[in-house]
């Protein structure tokens, strides 16, 4: 039997498809709208920032199957392969009536020119079937990636809200159908490398993580792809050829998370949305920050390795794990080299990753019994948006107030995630009073010399920088009083 297949096999709605004939660079929204000719699914931004393309994609989990939200028009079609691919057509029934959720849109006037109403239903429709009685912080979280320039939202809530009194979610055909649907979905994965084209033109998809490795070994110049958040946007936006391509969103062993008494190991294709329960019951702080990563469709997509990985200045995920000392797991072929996060970002641009070596796993520390950990993104919308500025705080003290270590990294203020390693110094060996935080201030000069750009000037990010500190000290102060204010936290 042979061991490769020259086609992706998934299910579209209630079809099954096999292509041969697919891009490395094709996206799932193209694939839609011209090949297919559903128009339902629209094309809003192209860089998933709008979520008028929202689709679900059904996986493979654990054995189980698992819908989410995702953005299409930066989806690629060679990551669908063994996958469920639901539209907005699919909610039409047999007799004409509408679906509970697109009901509840109508009757509480959630859409008026329409354009991204689509969406909207489809990621309500993904809430719906994970939690049915939603409230409206889960809602709002739920409808993050999704932008609407008419309604104000606000009856989009309220649709959202009565979902439940149109239908029963356990009867909905994505529930009644599961069984058959993930029956399929495991035939479909056959254990094989996929290989489409060759050259310039190839797309591969590796049939474990040992197939992965001996793949990169021979391509070793190929584009990974995980979540495609940031490739697709190489593609949409910059117009950049990506091939030979491969996808690595489907391997299991790099979707892997364990827990041990001191330390989080994650598998470099674990997701946002996967490592969630994980990181915030044990690094409290990592919960607010992995919320405004994106919206839901790119939690559902990026992943954590990628974005590692892809070694931007302003990634979200490489100031907090510096400052909590983790490390890295780099594989080539069947060799294994760890090294420190912060020693993997070299330059703009520039990581530590040589020809045919991918990111294997991310090894997490937890804060030590006297740490005070804290991280905080500073961007010009609350939601959904690229970081100015983000600092990461990871400060020990003894009994008696002495500063005994401190890891501090920022996102933002140069052209990698760095330490402020000058201000550190300052800080350990003294008492942790705002005096000590006062004579720190004056070291980030030495640390960092931020740029003026789109998001924010020079002058302004070194201010933020320093006031985080600052903004630290008083929350680790423990005044009792409030620094932020929730929205959906009651205050003493």
């Amino acid at each position: 039997m042979s061991t490769t297949r020259s086609e992706i096999r998934f299910l579209l709605n209630g079809e099954a498809v096999a292509l041969a004939d697919v891009r490395p660079d094709e996206t799932l929204l193209d694939f839609l709208r011209l090949r297919r000719s559903m128009r339902g699914t629209k094309e809003g931004c192209a860089e998933g920032d709008c979520g008028a393309c929202t689709v679900l994609v059904g996986r493979l989990a654990n054995g189980d199957l698992v819908y989410e939200g995702v953005n299409a028009c930066i989806r690629f079609l060679g990551s669908l392969d063994g996958c469920h691919v639901v539209t907005i057509e699919h909610l039409k029934r047999p007799d004409g009536t509408l679906h509970p959720v697109q009901q509840a849109m109508v009757d509480f006037h959630g859409s008026q020119c329409g354009f991204c109403t689509p969406g909207f239903v489809m990621s309500l429709y993904a809430l719906w079937m994970r939690n049915p009685s939603p409230s409206n912080y889960a809602i709002e979280k739920a409808l993050q990636g999704n932008l609407c320039r008419c309604t104000g939202y606000e009856a989009i809530v309220k649709a959202a809200c009565a979902v439940s009194s149109y239908g029963d979610a356990t009867r909905d055909p994505l529930k009644t159908e599961r069984a058959s649907v993930l029956a399929t979905l495991k035939e479909m994965k056959d254990g094989k490398r996929v290989k489409i084209g060759s050259g310039d033109e190839q797309l591969l998809i590796p049939a474990d993580a040992d197939d992965l490795a001996r793949i990169l070994e021979a391509e070793p110049t190929a584009t990974i792809v995980a979540g495609s958040t940031d490739v697709g946007l190489w593609v949409t936006k910059f117009m950049r050829r990506i091939a030979p391509v491969v996808f690595v969103g489907g391997i299991d062993e790099l979707r892997r998370i364990s827990v041990e008494d001191d330390a989080i190991t994650i598998g470099s294709g674990v997701s946002y949305t996967d490592a969630f329960e994980v990181l915030s019951s044990r690094i409290s702080s990592l919960g607010p920050l992995l919320d405004r990563i994106g919206g839901e469709q790119i939690r559902n997509m990026g992943t954590i390795g990628g974005n590692i990985a892809n070694g931007s200045p302003i990634g979200d995920m490489p100031p907090p794990l510096i400052a909590l000392g983790a490390r890295l797991t780099l594989r080539k072929g069947d060799s294994r080299r760890t090294v420190e996060l912060e020693d993997f970002f070299i330059d703009y641009g520039k990581q530590d990753r040589r020809p045919g070596e991918f990111v294997e796993a991310v090894h997490i520390p937890l804060p030590k019994q006297r740490a005070r950990f804290a991280v905080w993104k500073v961007t010009k919308r609350r939601d959904e948006d690229i970081t100015a500025v983000l600092g990461a705080f990871n400060i020990s003290i003894d009994s008696d107030g002495t500063v005994t270590s401190a890891r501090i990294a920022y996102g933002g203020m140069a052209v990698t995630p760095k330490r402020a390693r000058a201000v550190e110094a300052v800080l350990v060996g003294q008492p942790w009073t705002m005096e000590t935080v006062e004579k720190a201030v004056g070291a980030y000069p030495s640390d960092f010399k931020p740029i003026t750009d789109m998001r924010a000037s020079a002058e302004y990010r070194m201010l933020v920088a320093r006031n985080l500190l600052k903004r630290f000290f008083l929350e680790s102060a423990d005044s009792g009083r409030p620094l932020q204010v929730k929205r959906y936290e009651v205050m003493a």
